[in-house]
């Protein structure tokens, strides 16, 4: 299994030119204008939205307000924020109707969600038929996330099938001792002062073969066609999952 899945993000993250001989240099924005379209919506865009070509509007989602957002990040004082139009748990997206949005944006958004499986379903679940979930995950190895072990499918799983509140600490935890390498003595203290704000941390981290892991987990609980799986950068993966006009989803091959 493992050698297939390999395989396969070899075979989807590498677009070629027409006469197959050369990589086609691919950016955000010629990723944009290839498949979005229509109206949809970006969660947690903060200071970097996507670039939208001319046929795409995007209205913003955010669990906070542009106030709230500044007062729990107050490293971005000095950027410009998107104004949030929709405030929604970007998880959940409780105020989105089902079949509503032509695509999608979520870029490194699923990091910070207690419950990846359940947001991605979610996110696909207001996509129209045909509509285009753009999604950007992280390479672990390239952030601050660096020495933290990868999120196993296992994990993912239990998170969406128990809910998260049993890994929730073990984050927290994670997350002051290896990302913001507190001494012993500090550990405690930084796990409750984060805890008790609620701050958005990186809860589960891959690297490339993992997320495709992570998202072959989600087609088996829902169909969608994987149209790109792109390591862009070196730094992040960009997949594009469009959702059919039917319940049948191309095999991945």
């Amino acid at each position: 299994m493992k050698l297939k899945l390999t395989q396969a993000l070899r075979n989807l993250r590498k677009p070629r030119s027409e006469n197959n001989q050369l990589p086609v240099r691919l950016s955000r924005e010629l990723i944009a204008e290839t498949y979005l379209t229509g109206v949809g919506i970006e969660i947690g865009a903060l200071h970097n939205p996507l670039k939208l070509p001319v046929a795409a509007t995007a209205r913003y989602v955010d669990r906070l307000s542009v106030t709230e957002l500044r007062d729990q990040y107050p490293e971005l004082a000095e950027k410009d924020l998107v104004n949030v139009d929709i405030l929604a748990d970007g998880e959940q997206l409780e105020s989105i109707s089902d079949s509503s949005q032509d695509f999608v944006i979520a870029n490194h958004f699923v990091e910070h969600c207690e419950n990846p499986i359940g947001a991605v379903l979610n996110m696909l679940r207001v996509l129209k038929p045909t509509g285009v979930l753009y999604m950007a995950l992280p390479d672990k190895r390239c952030c601050f996330d660096s020495d933290r072990p990868v999120t196993s499918p296992e994990h993912l799983m239990r998170d969406y099938l128990e809910g998260p509140e049993w890994s929730r600490r073990g984050h927290f935890e994670e997350w002051a001792r290896l990302v913001t390498k507190k001494a012993e003595a500090e550990v405690e203290k930084e796990i409750a002062r984060l805890m008790g704000m609620n701050y958005s941390i990186h809860y589960h981290v891959w690297t490339p073969f993992e997320m495709l892991e992570f998202v072959l987990a989600v087609r088996k609980l829902t169909a969608f066609n994987i149209e790109l799986c792109l390591e862009h950068d070196g730094v992040e993966v960009i997949f594009i999952l469009r959702k059919p006009s039917s319940n049948t989803a191309e095999t991945l091959s």
